[in-house]
């Protein structure tokens, strides 16, 4: 039993936390990605969380569940105002914005 865990990264404007960011699936590495880029990766059907990081920064913990044959799709971006730039040097977990995407995607 599997499922797809697909993640793009898009930003309107100019992402001020830049570089490739580790995407890590119950605390697991199950990859990276770059600006601009979607990653899919394969997984166990179930509940899982998903955490997005650079170096200290990341984003909230994603609490999801995929069944099998479904592909659980993510958006992410770094922080892109300045507000919130400032706050994640004191909150690290404010730097990266992390949500599911509203998809059809199923195979």
């Amino acid at each position: 039993m599997s499922a797809t865990l697909k993640v793009t990264r898009a930003a309107f404007g100019i992402e001020l936390r830049r570089g490739r960011f580790d995407i890590s699936v119950d605390g697991t590495s199950v990859g990276s990605i770059d600006h601009g880029a979607t990653v899919e990766a394969e997984i166990a059907a179930g509940r899982h969380s998903l955490q997005i990081r650079r170096g200290r920064y990341s984003s909230r913990i994603a609490p999801f569940e995929v069944d099998d044959g479904e592909v659980a799709s993510f958006l992410c971006h770094g922080a892109a105002v300045w507000p919130r730039y400032l706050a994640s040097i004191f909150k690290p977990d404010l730097a990266i914005s992390l949500r599911r995407a509203q998809s059809a995607d199923n195979r």
